[in-house]
């Protein structure tokens, strides 16, 4: 039998790199079968080793907001590259990207750059307890912050695909003051307040929880936590890492319209480069050092190649309003489409979704938390995944993940991915 050469590449990894992979979610571990070896990607379309091509859903997990490749993004690059790709010194580039992240996330008064969500999101809760001079923090069953130690509780993402609610190597301590509420009730927070009173330092959550699955807060309830964190003296934390830049401009908290006092951003900041960054409220930050006693720091932190791509993007995301008006027209075709042919074939699955950001369960009943988004059929979202990759579509290897829309997508592409989903609906429920 011959291999394709996705498959042989896959035979090599494994023997060098644990799994096979840089990153859990991409062994296909809860869907089965061979990974894509990809090889280049352009608008809104991956080519694997194969050459076989596939319309996009992934979007490198969110930040190829106008489409892979974008012309004037390869070009900042390049451009970059040419003047070296690292100082581990000061630039203007990193200047004028702090100066326009905070021209357009109304809460940032400053920022520091980061490598990672994950880098942003520890650095963030650090930052929150040196300036409280607390240590508890409170999170959210089913949100996922990345994979420093006192997040890998009852997280998202792939430890929920692969149905672990902590990871070994996590000591005990970390645990212990990290405390777990349930998204979207608030209940459950105040209930935490009320037995650690005086000693929460923060509480941190997705603003829309996109990591299991997608789940749209209630109206209210992001509002009464920054109520609730003002109350208590806490810091109050938004994990943008998916939704900031995607949602809008000003991420899901100019959607909102509620302020946090600490935000953490990913990869979309440096248009899919490997970068990050938490800013917020002056007085917090200037706890930072070389100001205050907090410390953190980064040798590739504010990397010249990553500030020149995603200062090119966010500048793009800036000055065209019109393209949040059709990745969020898109995802509204996208879902009215789901929802009709799940009626049409009383299929037991349910959508959720905000602006460009997408989710089909294989669930019979709504989709509001971690506990319910569990009652997700795995095992029919992998036939699902399956039909829908031979029909060259690639979505994410997990029931658990977003759907992303990226400028690039068409309406037209839109109506073909339907086609290939009332298959699948036709065939497993006629």
């Amino acid at each position: 039998m011959a291999f394709s050469h996705s498959e042989l590449l896959f035979q090599r990894a494994q023997a060098r790199i644990p799994g096979g992979v840089n990153s859990p979610v991409r062994a296909f571990g809860s869907v089965g079968g061979t990974p894509r070896m990809i090889v280049k990607a352009n608008g809104a379309y991956l080519v694997d080793a194969d050459g076989n091509q596939y319309l996009d859903y992934v979007g490198s997990w969110g930040p190829m907001l106008l489409g892979h490749n974008h012309a004037a993004i390869k070009e900042a690059v390049i451009h970059a590259v040419e003047n070296g790709l690292s100082f581990g010194a000061a630039t203007e580039l990193e200047v004028t990207m702090a100066e326009l992240l905070c021209s357009l996330v109304p809460s940032l008064d400053m920022v520091r750059m980061v490598n990672s969500g994950t880098e942003a999101v520890m650095s963030a809760i650090r930052l929150a307890r040196g300036y409280t001079q607390k240590e508890k923090i409170i999170k959210f069953e089913g949100c996922y912050h990345g994979h420093c130690d006192s997040m890998l509780v009852k997280a998202g993402s792939g430890v929920m695909t692969a149905g672990v609610p902590d990871s070994a190597g996590v000591p005990k301590g970390c645990a212990e003051d990290t405390l777990t509420a349930v998204y979207q009730d608030l209940a459950s927070v105040e209930r935490l307040f009320a037995e650690n009173e005086g000693k929460i330092a923060a509480v941190i959550l997705e603003p829309v929880a996109a990591n299991m699955g997608v789940v749209v807060p209630e109206a209210s309830f992001l509002q009464k936590l920054r109520e609730l964190c003002t109350k208590h003296q806490t810091v109050l934390i938004f994990d943008e890492v998916i939704t900031g830049f995607r949602l809008s401009v000003g991420g899901a908290q100019a959607w909102f319209g509620v302020t946090p006092d600490l935000t953490c951003f990913g990869k979309i900041i440096g248009a899919g480069m490997p970068v990050g960054a938490y800013g917020g409220r002056r007085d917090i930050m200037e706890q930072i050092a070389p100001l205050g006693p907090v410390y953190q720091a980064g040798t590739l932190s504010g990397n010249p190649v990553a500030m020149a791509a995603g200062i090119a993007q966010l500048k793009i995301l800036r000055d065209n309003p019109k393209i949040y008006e059709k990745i969020n027209q898109l995802g509204g075709q996208l879902r009215a489409g789901l929802r009709a042919q799940i009626e049409q074939y009383q299929a037991p699955a349910t959508v959720n979704g905000i602006g460009s950001l997408s989710c089909l369960f294989f669930a019979g009943e709504p989709v509001t938390d971690y506990q319910t988004a569990k009652t997700a059929d795995t095992k029919r979202y992998a036939q699902f995944f399956h039909h829908m990759l031979d029909q060259e579509i690639y979505l994410a290897p997990s029931q658990f993940e977003a759907i992303f829309l990226s400028n690039a997508h068409t309406p037209t592409e839109i109506d073909y991915t339907l086609c290939c989903v009332k298959n699948f609906l036709e065939q497993q429920w006629k």
